[in-house]
């Protein structure tokens, strides 16, 4: 099926490569997937086949490749269950689980053969890393072909992927293909899996899984043979008819970095169609305890995609599934896998987080080892929002709780700085604050210094310009930049380079007729520009605008604007006119969206 979106895809994709390539030097790689995959359901194990064209763009010539061969980490003694049993707080999901697995019930991803250009390659097995040298390297602007033969077994469900998890969907199949790793401006990304998240070369795949015919299978791409499956895929008033023991289910999934499917035989498969046109599928247990929520999910879920159409950018893809499976809720290209035995605010909320990932990962492709609060605080903060506006939540501060989140890790003594590699924090829940909590601070505190219309026109403009490619933090604060006309390196660099906090408070205040004179002081390192609300005993109140000099820039509609403060001065005097009343309250941030780590020397309330 070549479908209209595919082709305006394929042309936006084309035309943004060549005009990044003259402006600023970027570049991508590209890879096509042909897979065929023969599934045995009786012991979960699998034989596939693949071809793989796999394009340079970069100027670089490529000797060698890898790929990644996740389904290895679920064996014992692999990195990720060494990691997972000598890390003080393991996730609860894995703990010492794969240590225990048996042979039938590890999971393993192999190479039987493998060739390039038609001839055979020598490769190693590396934990989760198949390690390929090259016959010929690959020169800058060519393409070479792969193909491999392979098999594979499904674990036990444990951390994302497996079989039969703890609400009896039958197969999770994610990380569960030979996958090329990503080379691109900072070199080979072969990192092992050890328990985060991912990075993919940008890619179409076209994907035939044969299976018993009995399973009902949903995932990434658009089923090219619906008449011939059924399950409420096929045309309407099609008469679908099954022979043989297994079906074979034929994906295409354009322009994507990832591939995922679930299957299981007792699968509801419902869907409705969006108000842009977008099929949402929705497959879930048939589990009497679970229906009604599913049901009345499945609006919620269109309208927290118009949310995020207009809140971010339009959905590219023509369907969306919303799948039973998993471990929790975890992203993936034009679906997710979610568990579904919730309460119902609970399953809108998952939803609303690993939806809006579609958007903050598989279209705006951040490096998740390395940049995670990219795509998990991003999508923390426009989840929320959505979820305020769909649930009808009324917050007047969505992101009271995340503030709480990530003020107590910065209180903590714990905390490392968001460049630190995902696999490399010393303890899981500093790793899980970081990435959601300050990830999503990052934005809400950018609507603070440039006005919250600056920040909706930056995340609109970063998803036109940076769909379809691996954007960087640079990436993103450069447009934030262009939208408002503030310099903001600084902001990046203290907050994600860096475990320096803000804290500002109200040393004194003096009293001199018709002034109040207020001492304010930096206390921490990360500076900001300040607004200080003052009360008067008459009633009335004033905000003073205090900027940063650093920035050079004022923020829109502010009032009461003050000479700027730089930042290598501690303290800066504010006076107040007050000839009429005296001044009964004085408050640093009255917002609330300034991370201030000590809050209780933000106020001052004057005696009579």
């Amino acid at each position: 099926m070549m479908t209209k979106t595919f082709l305006t895809i394929a042309s936006i994709f084309s035309f943004s490569i060549l005009l990044a390539q003259n402006s600023t030097g970027y570049w991508q790689q590209h890879v096509d997937y042909e897979m065929e995959i023969d599934f045995d359901a009786k012991d979960y194990q699998y034989d596939g086949s693949q071809v793989l064209e796999y394009t340079n763009n970069s100027p670089d010539t490529l000797d060698r490749v890898f790929y990644h061969m996740y389904f290895n980490a679920f064996q014992p003694g692999s990195e990720m269950d060494v990691r997972s049993r000598t890390i003080e707080d393991p996730d609860s999901r894995v703990g010492d689980r794969i240590s225990k697995l048996s042979d039938e019930e590890i999971g393993f991803m192999r190479a039987k053969t493998l060739q390039q250009d038609g001839k055979e390659l020598n490769f190693k097995l590396v934990g989760t890393v198949l390690e390929v040298e090259l016959n010929e390297p690959i020169l800058p602007g060519k393409s070479s072909t792969f193909k491999m033969d392979f098999e594979g077994q499904v674990p036990v469900q444990i951390r994302r992927s497996g079989r039969n998890n703890a609400e009896g969907v039958e197969l999770s199949m994610t990380q569960w293909y030979p996958k090329m790793a990503e080379y691109d401006f900072e070199g080979w990304h072969a990192d092992p899996y050890i328990g985060r998240e991912f990075h993919g070369v940008w890619g179409n795949f076209d994907v035939k899984i044969s299976i018993d015919k009995d399973f009902i299978l949903g995932g990434t791409g658009y089923i090219q043979n619906p008449n011939e499956v059924g399950y409420g895929y096929e045309d309407e008033g099609e008469k679908v008819r099954r022979r043989g023991k297994k079906l074979t289910w034929h994906f295409n999934a354009p322009n994507v970095h990832d591939f995922a499917w679930a299957a299981d035989k007792d699968y509801i498969h419902d869907k409705i169609t969006g108000k842009d046109g977008t099929t949402l599928h929705f497959l879930y247990k048939d589990n009497k305890e679970i229906i009604e929520n599913w049901k009345n999910l499945q609006s919620k879920t269109s309208d927290l995609l118009d949310f995020f159409n207009e809140h971010i950018g339009p959905y590219p893809y023509d369907q969306y599934s919303v799948i039973q499976g998993g471990d929790g809720g975890m992203e993936y290209a034009m679906c997710t896998l979610i568990t579904g035995e919730r309460e119902f605010g609970s399953l809108v909320g998952v939803t609303a987080h690993e939806m809006a990932h579609s958007w903050f990962q598989h279209i705006l492709a951040t490096d998740e080892a390395q940049h995670e609060w990219m795509d998990e605080g991003f999508t923390s903060y426009i989840s929320s929002l959505a979820m305020n506006e769909v649930m009808d939540q009324n917050r007047e501060n969505v992101f009271a709780g995340t503030y709480r989140g990530y003020t107590s890790l910065a209180n903590s003594g714990f905390e490392q700085p968001q460049t630190t590699h995902a696999d490399r924090y010393e303890y899981n829940s500093a790793y899980g604050v970081t990435a959601y909590s300050k990830g999503s601070v990052f934005l809400a505190q950018l609507g603070y210094l440039i006005g919250q219309e600056n920040l909706d026109n930056t995340l609109n403009r970063y998803f036109d310009e940076w769909k379809f490619k691996h954007p960087t933090p640079n990436d993103f604060i450069r447009i934030a930049e262009k939208v408002s006309g503030a310099e903001l390196s600084w902001y990046l660099n203290d907050w994600t380079r860096t475990t320096n906090t803000i804290d500002y408070a109200i040393k004194g205040v003096s009293v001199e007729p018709g002034t109040t004179i207020v001492t304010l002081e930096r206390v921490a390192l990360t500076p900001m520009p300040i607004e200080v609300k003052v009360d008067f005993k008459g009633g009335t109140s004033e905000t003073y605008y205090i900027p940063l000099r650093i920035m050079r820039w004022t923020k829109p509609g502010a009032t009461n604007i003050q000479e700027d403060w730089a930042w290598a001065f501690p303290t800066y005097t504010l006076e107040i006119p007050s000839p009429q009343y005296g001044v009964e309250k004085i408050e640093i941030d009255p917002s609330g969206l300034m991370a201030d780590v000590n809050r209780e020397n933000n106020v001052k309330v004057l005696n009579e």
